[in-house]
Parts: C-alpha cells; structure tokens; sequence
C-alpha cells in the first residue's frame, strides 16, 4: 500500500501571473521528494482543476472530494501545495475552499491572504510595529481624482499601483503631472483600487522567511538591482535585466534591521508558509516596506530558491519543514 502523502500541486491560477506559476509548479514537483509525497500537479484555470497524465490525457479533479480519479483509479488527496500568483491562490480565495474541505495547505491561511494581497490592508496591518511605510493616496473605480493635488501631496516621482495584483503587472512610476490619467487607468485593468505611493529612493531588498512552531529561518538577504527604472514584470523575468546579489553586501545593522521588520510584518499579516517580503533602503539606512509576496515565484530564476541555495538548503528540504509544520497546524 502507498503510504505517500497525496499531494495536489495546484498551479496556474486566472491572473496575468499564470504562465509564472506553471513554471514555478514544474520546479516545485521536481524538488519534492517522490518517496515521501506522491505529486500530481493539478492546472486550475477558473472553474477547472485539471490534471494531464504523462501520456497527455487530462482529468478533472472531482471538487465535491477533492479527488481525482484517472482511468479508473481514485486519489483523495490529503495535501494542497499552492504555487498560484494572484487570484485565486494568493488573494485567499483558494483557501477558503480548502478549508471548507478539511485539507491541509502550504500557504498562508484565507485571512492573511486576503490582507497580504491588498496593498493597502498589509499596510494598515504592519501600521505602529516600527515598519517604516510610504506615505499614499487610495482611489477605487469611480472616485474623482485631481492629478495635481497627487502631486501637492506625495510630490514626483509616484509610483501608480494596482491595489491586489503581482509581478508589477499594471505599476506605473509615474515622473509627471500628465502621465497620471494614464497610469490609473492601467491600474484599474489589473484591479478595481489603486495605490498611489510617494517614490522611496533607494536599494531594494527581498527577504524570504519561514516561521515555525519550532523555529524562525530567516533566508539570506537579496539585493534587487534593476537595469530599468524599477523593478517591474520584464526586468524581473526577462535574463539580463536585472541582477540579483545574494547575500546582499549590506552593514550588520541594515541587516538587522530588515530581518526584524520581516519577522513582524510576518507575524502582524499572520503569514505561514513560505513568503517573501520586499523593502527599499533609503541612503540614510531606514527601510521602507514595499509589499508582501504570500506565494513568491519559485521558477529557476526566482529570489527565493537562490536565497534557499545560497542558505544551504534544496527546495525539497524547505518544503519538508513546511509541509511538516503546515499538518501540525490542521490536526
């Protein structure tokens, strides 16, 4: 009898992220150890969870169970490992699902996926824990916005974000008056608020973090150095245009400094799971929080896995302890 955990790799999603998450899934299956777990990757694509066998056929997963059944022979499975960017994995919406169903999972729980995917919300979670933030200006569908009373109050340059949405899809970094229209309204294609922010100026930083009931892993520190004006979809998935340095050449104190303000921002949004949580450094050595990435991309050439390296680890070991703790949590 096979004693393997029975895992459903869920991947895709229905954000712009999809083909990211894909790729993040293949490397994720490959890293996992098959003696221990048995892995089906498992395409959700709006309503449609499907599975293609090695030989090309595809099977639904049965939604009423969370089974699957190929050629006759069934699989309930007993564990989710979501590697969905976006909506419906990292916005809380899958994990209500699961929990309806009693299934264990990797990510954050439903409440703090929904708060880590909406920018504005992560920020009133982190507000008075010592997390320097930018200051904003919040707008939804509908609100009358006076482009030179953004600039009276946050200056230029701004940056023009969606409200819940990844991989800088529809970010803008905005350098003058009449450039603002166009940005909201590229925001507005990703998400229904919009995020206006004062331009921080500095070295950006990724930190990927674990906590545990046991213990808190803190991965070595990646600096962020974009060749174009920020850091945006193309230079963080395009070979070349962007370096990644890790460990970050940073001071003992910076340091320090970004590992407290992650293990709080961690503990304030109540992450669990893998997460990566991204800060600016401003020349006076005071980061500032960018954003809380609940699910970070796990593709050859993310951050996390060459912060898992570089911590002398293998993406089957981080795994092991997050799936080993994540069942702790739901017994």
């Amino acid at each position: 009898m096979d004693k393997r955990l029975k895992i459903a790799l869920l991947a895709g999603g229905d954000s712009s992220e999809r083909e990211i998450a894909l790729n993040s899934a293949q490397q994720i299956a490959a890293a996992l150890d098959s003696a221990k777990y048995d892995v089906k990757v498992i395409d959700l694509h709006y309503r449609n969870m499907t599975y293609t066998a090695p030989d090309g056929t595809e099977w639904e997963v049965d939604k009423n169970d969370f089974s699957l059944t190929v050629a006759g022979e069934k699989t309930l499975f007993e564990y989710a490992l979501i590697i969905i960017h976006g909506t419906p994995g990292e916005d809380g919406k899958l994990q209500g699902y699961l929990d309806m169903m009693g299934i264990p999972y990797s990510s954050c729980s439903q409440t703090s996926s929904t708060i880590t995917f909406d920018k504005i919300s992560t920020k009133r979670a982190v507000a008075g824990r010592g997390i320097n933030l930018a200051r904003e200006i919040f707008i939804c569908k509908g609100d009358k916005v006076d482009p030179q009373a953004i600039v009276d109050e946050l200056g230029l340059p701004i940056f023009v974000k969606p409200n819940a949405s990844g991989s800088s899809f529809g970010v803008t970094k905005v350098t003058s008056v009449d450039q603002i229209d166009a940005a909201i309204e590229a925001a507005f294609a990703e998400s229904d608020q919009v995020l206006i922010e004062e331009c921080i100026v500095g070295r950006e930083f990724g930190c990927g973090v674990v906590v545990t009931e046991e213990k808190e892993i803190l991965l070595p520190i990646t600096e962020i150095i974009s060749k174009r004006d920020f850091f945006d979809y193309e230079a963080k998935y395009t070979e070349g245009l962007s370096d990644e340095i890790t460990p970050a050449q940073i001071s003992d104190e910076i340091k320090a400094k970004l590992n407290r303000m992650t293990l709080e921002a961690y503990r304030a949004c109540r992450c669990s799971g893998i997460v990566r949580i991204d800060f600016i450094v401003t020349e006076a050595g005071e980061p500032y929080l960018i954003e809380i990435n609940s699910i970070p991309g796990m593709s050859s050439g993310s951050i996390v896995p060459k912060q898992v390296r570089e911590a002398g680890m293998t993406l089957g070991e981080l795994y092991d302890i997050v799936i080993e703790d994540s069942l702790k949590r739901f017994r």
